[in-house]
């Protein structure tokens, strides 16, 4: 159903358990997950229904509802959500890790013109960055467990 090799499974099952864990969502099953998409999808047409502007897909297969919930998860543990806070406490990311990432990646941070942003400018980039690696290591933590 979600075209997934064996190994990818495995993955997405570890990023369902650590979004439970932060408290992103209840149940972290795939049955659960099938939920979710139809409840979004049904929501989705109640809104076209009433003239409501809808963003993104109007109506979500099950491969790509379940690759939208990944990254939400990811992109809101970057955000550090007051939601995500309540169950989990981040590393605290000392401004060493941040200045070592910006000169570490200076490809990142380098337009075609070959105008190179300040660090300055980049900042709040940097930390969103090093929370997305904070998370894969939860994700990978909890994959090695599963293994």
């Amino acid at each position: 159903m979600y075209c997934l090799e064996e190994k990818e499974l495995k993955k997405v099952k570890a990023t369902l358990l650590f979004a439970k864990k932060v408290g992103l969502i209840d149940d972290e099953s795939f049955s659960a997950l099938e939920k979710r998409r139809m409840a979004r999808n049904i929501k989705n047409q109640e809104m076209i229904e009433k003239g409501e502007l809808v963003y993104g897909l109007i109506s979500y297969s099950a491969p790509v509802y379940q690759q939208y919930e990944l990254t939400r998860f990811k992109l809101d543990f970057a955000e550090e959500t007051d939601e995500i806070k309540k169950k989990y406490t981040y590393h605290a990311i000392s401004e060493e890790q941040k200045r070592n990432f910006y000169s570490d990646n200076m490809d990142l941070f380098v337009v075609n013109a070959g105008y190179i942003f300040s660090y300055e400018e980049v900042e709040l980039i940097i930390e969103k960055r090093i929370r997305e690696a904070e998370y894969e290591k939860n994700v990978n933590d909890i994959l090695c467990q599963l293994s």
